[in-house]
């Protein structure tokens, strides 16, 4: 029996889909899992801010259509990507157990070799994107 995973071609998509598909062989090993990878609508919008656009899919839509076609038979999503409601039809099936969510720490040149916990009380942090935006401008 083939399973079929559907996924975006990003790497980190991918290491997430790998997590995914190792865990699913644990529970299934007599089943063969085949990934496949496509690109999204969001992974080709390389000359606009993502959040200019204002679809809340960019990520997603490819992937779902490919499941209600059947051209696959799960897909691997970030949560991050998901709407806060999944279209009609759509459920999440299961959410792996999250890995260390701690990314990166950029500090200014001046704080090099610096620890966390050595900065002044109340330095600038934050975590993501749009909150870069917002502090920034």
């Amino acid at each position: 029996r083939v399973i079929r995973v559907g996924t975006r071609k990003s790497q980190l998509a991918r290491i997430q889909t790998d997590s995914v598909v190792e865990k699913l062989k644990e529970l299934h090993p007599d089943v063969h899992f085949e990934i496949v990878a496509m690109s999204t609508t969001g992974d080709k919008i390389l000359d606009t801010a993502l959040s200019k656009i204002g679809e809340k899919s960019l990520f997603t839509k490819e992937l779902e259509n490919a499941l209600e076609k059947n051209e696959v038979d799960l897909v691997v999503h970030s949560l991050k990507d998901l709407p806060t409601v999944l279209p009609v039809g759509f459920t999440i099936g299961s959410v792996l157990k999250r890995e260390n969510p701690h990314d990166a720490v950029v500090l200014h040149p001046k704080h090099k070799g610096k620890c966390l916990d050595s900065l002044p009380f109340h330095s600038l942090h934050s975590n993501s994107y749009k909150s870069l935006l917002y502090l920034f401008g």
